[in-house]
């Protein structure tokens, strides 16, 4: 190998390997930022907010399992509310029409798991949903089915479950912004990594 191919080679390593330091730093502050967020007291509500755009949220005791999402990215700086908003504006027939809208609204797309779901997949951020635990790794967005329609939404933790085989979620499904051990409780049907495109 010549010395500029050395070279070369070197810079493009060490510029690989910074990219990855600075996923891993992000997903790191994401995952811290959505356990901050069992720290405050939640009721599980799904009603319908009319809410400021963009940076609009429901009231700070409110919240169902997409606002955990929401609210965790937005600690780290990105604020979906917008970024689902603006796609959807332009891509609105790409989108699932289960509600019966004839066009986007700023108040609730974003809160809609299907929505997150398809933005996400837009977006790159799909990873595969793997049958091992250890494929999810904290920062990571899981979403799961429930069963007759319903689905769900949650966050990997940094934590660990009792048995050290799996990530705890921060998740609400009923209960308020928890962490519990219920990555595999559920069928998953999305798993996505979801980073800034600055880096």
């Amino acid at each position: 190998m010549t010395a500029l191919k050395k070279t070369t080679f070197t810079v493009a390593l060490f510029l690989s390997l910074a990219g990855f330091g600075q996923h891993n730093s992000f997903l790191s502050r994401l995952a811290d930022s959505a356990l901050r967020l069992t720290h405050n007291s939640v009721v599980y509500d799904p009603a319908y907010y009319t809410i400021g755009y963009p940076n609009g949220d429901v009231p700070a005791g409110r919240g169902v399992c997409t606002d955990v999402i929401i609210r965790a990215y937005r600690k780290v700086g990105i604020d979906l509310q917008k970024e689902v908003h603006t796609d959807m504006k332009t891509h609105f027939h790409l989108y699932p029409k289960i509600w019966g809208l004839k066009q986007p609204d700023k108040n609730i797309d974003h809160r809609r798991v299907p929505n997150l779901m398809i933005y996400f997949e837009r977006a790159g951020a799909q990873q595969a949903i793997g049958n091992k635990a250890s494929d999810y790794l904290p920062g990571d967005v899981v979403c799961w089915d429930l069963g007759k329609g319903v689905t769900h939404i949650g966050l990997v933790s940094k934590l660990k479950s009792a048995d050290g085989k799996r990530h705890l979620i921060i998740h609400n499904i009923g209960a308020g912004q928890v962490v519990e051990d219920c990555l595999q409780s559920f069928t998953i049907i999305g798993h996505y990594r979801y980073l800034p495109s600055i880096i």
